[in-house]
């Protein structure tokens, strides 16, 4: 009987996660084929945006092979000073070029945050049409390989395979990022519909890559979806209010005067692409959550699992807020320094461009986590409820504990919580049991124990009570 009951139990599971999965299935699949015909239809041709112009400078790596420090030349009145560990000449080896094995003697690169070079160091050199050579920069290619490696290495350590599924949907979105979204705003493409379709392809390839094909990442899918376009909506409206048309520095207004770009949609493009960041993390979370909660608690229903599912999303939510806010200010640190030296008023600071530009990023984003959770946990409760399975009603004896107990799980035979109370099983090893009146630490009456005679003789009519409860009653 117990067989059949395990196999009734799994049939019907089966069922209600068929239904389930049509439902979503029903949903992702036209998602799906839209996505892919408009990542089709706006793929970029590659030729738009032009090849970029030959400068006749090439670029050679080399090897500082001495280091002669110098006097450094007298700094105008009120200019900082320059570091003495910049003043002088260095002879380089050429590592590749014309000019290979080479040895070339060169000025020291000064001036504010200029590099420290040491022998032994990689450098970059740039070779003019003339011939002649300037140092340039440090050649990070070996430390930024060792830091890629390592990083491989520990995610795969951890996640195991999960963690290879990570990577390759890190390295998927990485190419759409290079193949499509830049090159797409390049040759004019409009930006936000770019970054919506790029963010959507992204998001259908990367999660199920990385989490598997399951009712809770369909979830999650979908309640990124529904945050992102509503994200993307409050970025549209904040936007126009806030009267940002997305140029703030030199490279936004190089983009819009060269290539046309619309800043504004590029700006716009930003914060999709930015919010999709976190909102994953958000929505796989809280549909992970709600499917384990509706594991462990078979018998909650939908208000249950929403409100249990909702108190960890708000828990999450209040820790990535401070995330974001810190993350802005650490990447906006140097500009902020310099509104510190300027002494401005912190409302003036506040209504610049580049400032009021980062607050309606962040509250806009911040918009969206927060409809993240309550739209996933909604979506991942409804689907639980709606897979679960009712067990068949399978005859009993009515002196089976073990069974009486394993039907309280249902909602119509009483109450299913963890740690709601049942009625205790006399024959339980952690069952209260009545206490013993001979315990060990039991106090006594005065007078001969029970159950013996004034000679200190058993008493025959008194039962003996069983070894392992007089032994329990004594613990």
């Amino acid at each position: 009987m117990g067989a059949n009951h395990a196999h009734g139990t799994t049939v019907t599971e089966a069922g209600g996660s068929r239904r389930t999965v049509t439902a979503g299935l029903a949903v992702l699949v036209p998602l799906a084929i839209v996505t892919l015909a408009a990542l089709i239809w706006l793929w970029p041709e590659g030729t738009a945006a032009g090849p970029a112009p030959e400068s006749g400078v090439q670029r050679l790596t080399g090897t500082v092979v001495s280091v002669t420090l110098g006097r450094c030349p007298d700094a105008p009145e009120g200019a900082p000073r320059p570091d003495p560990a910049t003043c002088g000449e260095a002879v380089v080896k050429v590592g590749d070029g014309p000019d290979l094995g080479s040895e070339v003697e060169l000025r020291l690169p000064g001036g504010p945050g200029a590099q420290r070079f040491t022998p032994g160091d990689d450098v970059i050199l740039l070779r003019d049409a003339d011939g002649a050579y300037q140092l340039s920069d440090h050649d990070r290619s070996l430390p930024l390989w060792l830091f890629g490696v390592a990083f491989a290495l520990a995610v795969i350590a951890f996640g195991r395979w999960r963690g290879v599924t990570a990577l390759a949907g890190l390295a998927v979105t990485f190419v759409l990022l290079l193949t499509f979204v830049i090159p797409g705003i390049l040759e004019g493409r409009p930006p936000m519909l770019v970054a919506i379709v790029g963010s959507a392809a992204i998001m259908l390839t990367v999660l199920y890559l990385t989490h598997g094909f399951s009712p809770s990442t369909s979830v999650a899918v979908l309640g990124t979806l529904a945050s992102l376009a509503l994200t993307g909506l409050l970025s549209y409206a904040a936007l126009g209010v806030a009267r940002l048309n997305g140029v703030t520095d030199d490279s936004a207004l190089m983009l819009g005067m060269s290539l046309n770009i619309d800043t504004q949609g590029l700006l716009l493009a930003g914060i999709i692409i930015g919010a999709l960041g976190v909102l994953d993390d958000v929505t796989v979370t809280q549909a992970v959550t709600v499917a384990e909660l509706a594991r462990a608690n078979p018998s909650y229903g939908f208000a249950r699992l929403y409100r249990a599912a909702g108190r960890i999303g708000r828990a999450h939510i209040a820790s990535v807020i401070n995330t974001i806010i810190l993350a802005y200010a650490g990447a906006s640190l140097p500009l902020l320094l310099l509104f510190s030296i300027g002494a401005q008023p912190l409302g003036e600071v506040m209504t610049t461009p580049v400032i009021a530009q980062e607050i309606v990023r962040g509250v806009v984003g911040t918009l969206g986590l927060i409809a993240a959770v309550p739209i996933t946990t909604a979506l991942a409760a409804l689907a639980a409820t709606r897979s679960r399975a009712t067990p068949p009603q399978d005859p009993a004896p009515q002196d089976s504990p073990a069974r009486d107990r394993k039907s309280r799980g249902r909602d119509d035979d009483g109450p299913s919580d963890f740690f709601a109370p049942q009625d205790q099983d006399p024959g339980d090893f952690f069952a209260p049991q009545e206490r013993d009146p001979g315990g060990f630490f039991t106090p006594r009456p005065a007078g001969p124990p029970p159950g013996t005679t004034p000679a200190g003789k058993t008493s025959q009519a008194e039962p003996q009570r069983p070894a392992r409860h007089r032994r329990r009653a004594g613990t």
